[in-house]
């Protein structure tokens, strides 16, 4: 097989396009070991246990006591560092289900092989202690994996943005402060150009890069989420990560504008003012105030409350959907473009789906946004579904979930 061209200039690219081009390149050359394959992954690259030696070299990493390292596969030569040098490691917990993040704590006197495997995805299940919201924490140096980094400090994660929740609830605990330095570690393929105009204002950028044959220093200005945007979260996403309810009560007491995605009195004209200011750089990045949600760019979840359904909602029909696209990939795409709808309707035995938005003008602009939208090579079919409107509307949910179409909120699935 043919070595794919390395990804390179990324102009007029979105977060989709350079995560694809390098789980593509990183697959056809062989660049990864186990878990494959890396799509939809933090990529566990070759070479890196390795990076244990090279963080070692790092001065911030011998200043720092306690160290926030993420869960994934290409990071445990860096846990296994922080436990070999008797540092504190926290480690978040997977999705955030059951808290932020958990204490490793090894058996006293613990070899180097019983250190190993506390560095695993096992261990950090067998030798940890969960971390408080009230627990006095203080993070010197943290962690995080990417799919894609630039050499300025831009990130790009797999597209699910825990990294990012997670970094601005440590701010909001105050286990974080402006100089905390944050590290990652790639393979060298995976230093891309990114525009900076795809950086939204939750999204973490990183001091250090690591890569197996050379150390990055940034010197990035752009500053970092300051605690958690309210106004992107929904009550969907509230439910499915309980320590945000701890966390919104708390600020709530303090006196802060806690207000939910879905609980602004206009939620359609909230989202047309958050994808018009998804095109001009922020000034203030997770500032909290009264001017915040029409500064901000689009979020990652949808503008819908399934408890008050829009009167009036008009669908969007997606065709020629390759065979074997998961619906994942359909939904990371519609983020990528900011054309997110309140609910997805999947078909994908029949290689379509439909896109169910609250209103005309919405569903305009997101057909606009799809435009020359591609999956694994095709091109896929976008135009307004004027003739299935009242046949989708008016069909029984049951008959929905027949023959491999799944009717679900946005957010929900694969």
């Amino acid at each position: 097989m043919q070595a794919a061209e390395p990804p390179g200039s990324n102009a007029g690219v979105s977060k989709w396009d350079i995560r694809k081009q390098i789980w593509d390149y990183m697959e056809t050359n062989n660049l990864a070991d186990f878990p494959r394959p890396v799509h939809h992954r933090i990529p566990n690259f070759k070479g890196s246990l390795l990076m244990s030696h090279a963080v070692q070299k790092c001065d911030v990493f011998d200043k720092a006591r306690e160290v926030k390292v993420d869960p994934d596969k290409p990071l445990e030569g860096i846990r296994l560092a922080v436990l070999q040098a008797r540092k504190t490691l926290l480690v978040p917990t997977p999705r955030l289900r059951t808290g932020l993040f958990n204490k490793i704590v090894p058996p006293s006197g613990a070899a180097k092989d019983i250190l190993r495997k506390c560095a695993t995805s096992q261990g950090v299940r067998d030798y940890s202690v969960p971390v408080g919201l009230d627990a006095k924490v203080h993070v010197d140096l943290v962690v995080v994996g990417s799919v894609a980094v630039s050499e300025k400090g831009w990130r790009i994660g797999k597209g699910e943005g825990f990294a990012d929740m997670e970094y601005a609830m440590m701010v909001s605990m105050g286990a974080v402060k402006e100089d905390t330095v944050v590290i990652t570690a790639v393979h060298d393929c995976q230093v891309v150009d990114i525009p900076e105009e795809l950086l939204g204002s939750h999204d973490l950028t990183v001091d250090y890069i690591l890569t197996p044959t050379r150390v990055i220093e940034t010197g990035c200005k752009r500053p970092k989420p300051q605690g958690i945007l309210w106004y992107k979260i929904s009550h969907e996403t509230l439910g499915k990560i309980p320590i945000l309810k701890n966390l919104r009560y708390q600020e709530k007491q303090a006196g802060r504008d806690v207000t939910l995605k879905d609980e602004w009195p206009d939620v359609a004209a909230a989202g047309k003012a958050e994808r018009t200011a998804s095109k001009m750089r922020p000034e203030s990045p997770w500032l909290q105030n009264e001017t915040s949600l029409a500064q901000a760019r689009s979020g990652e979840e949808p503008l819908f409350d399934p408890l008050h359904q829009p009167a009036s909602p008009t669908t969007v029909y997606v065709g020629n959907i390759p065979p074997g696209t998961r619906v994942r990939e359909l939904k990371d795409a519609l983020r990528e473009r900011h054309a997110t709808p309140m609910r997805l309707t999947w078909q994908g035995a029949q290689h379509l789906a439909f896109l169910s938005y609250d209103d005309a003008s919405t569903a305009d602009e997101a057909i606009e946004a799809l435009q020359g939208l591609s999956i694994r090579g095709c091109s896929l079919r976008i135009e307004l579904a004027k003739n299935q409107r009242s046949k989708m509307s008016n069909r029984p949910r049951q008959a929905a979930r027949s023959k491999g179409q799944a009717n679900e909120d946005f957010g929900h699935g694969q």
